[in-house]
């Protein structure tokens, strides 16, 4: 299997649309099948597929419109693009490439080609993948920061903080369950003083005062 990457087919020929995803089920794939613009468009807010292999000419809405559609979403999965069309010329190549896919196959495709295009868009995608699981653990180790620095509401008794959801916890507990540090337990000079009076040594040798001069 491939990671649990799912491509969408978007492919009006039926031909072309059934040996292509013959050929993606045989390398262990799993596929979401459309038959024109206007369903793979669906597909892809719906299903929020890793990858989509889009025909350039379909009814409806044509590959590179589907492209554009997809890159102008904010905040949403990247989805790798891979135009699949009978155009060979440079500017049409561009044409495509600017209006948001990653990469092209001209048709008639090459199963190796075919195979190696996915391969990259594998990679990329684990790439944004590892990208965005980075980018939440700095976003939450930042929220947690905040939280450390503000304005902490504390016990003028004991000194219990409270937190976001009202509950009133000891110092070392607020503070560990948001951050790395751990904590040893000492006494200090105050408290020893405090709570640890020093007693007299009942075996030490004492004074005997004197009347002689």
């Amino acid at each position: 299997m491939n990671d649990g990457i799912r491509i969408l087919i978007a492919e009006d020929d039926p031909v072309s649309r059934h040996v292509l995803s013959a050929i993606l089920a045989q390398w262990g794939y799993e596929t979401i099948i459309t038959t024109n613009g206007n369903e793979a468009w669906q597909a892809i807010q719906d299903e929020q597929p890793d990858m989509a292999i889009l025909d350039w000419m379909m009814p409806e809405r044509d590959g590179p419109e589907i492209c554009s559609e997809v890159r102008k979403r904010e905040n949403a999965k990247y989805i790798y693009l891979i135009l699949l069309t009978a155009k060979s010329q440079a500017d049409d190549i561009v044409t495509g490439l600017e209006a948001g896919a990653d990469d092209y196959v001209v048709k008639p495709f090459n199963r190796a080609e075919l195979k190696s295009r996915i391969s990259v868009g594998e990679r990329v995608i684990a790439l944004e993948k590892a990208l965005a699981s980075r980018i939440e653990s700095l976003e939450n180790a930042l929220a947690e920061i905040k939280t450390l620095t503000g304005l902490l509401p504390i016990c003028m008794y004991c000194k219990k903080i409270r937190d976001d959801k009202n509950y009133w916890q000891k110092v070392e507990v607020f503070v560990a369950s948001r951050s790395d540090v751990k904590f040893s337990h000492a006494i200090c000079p105050t408290c020893m003083e405090k709570y640890f009076p020093e007693e007299p040594d009942e075996d030490a040798p004492k004074e005997i005062e004197s009347d002689s001069p």
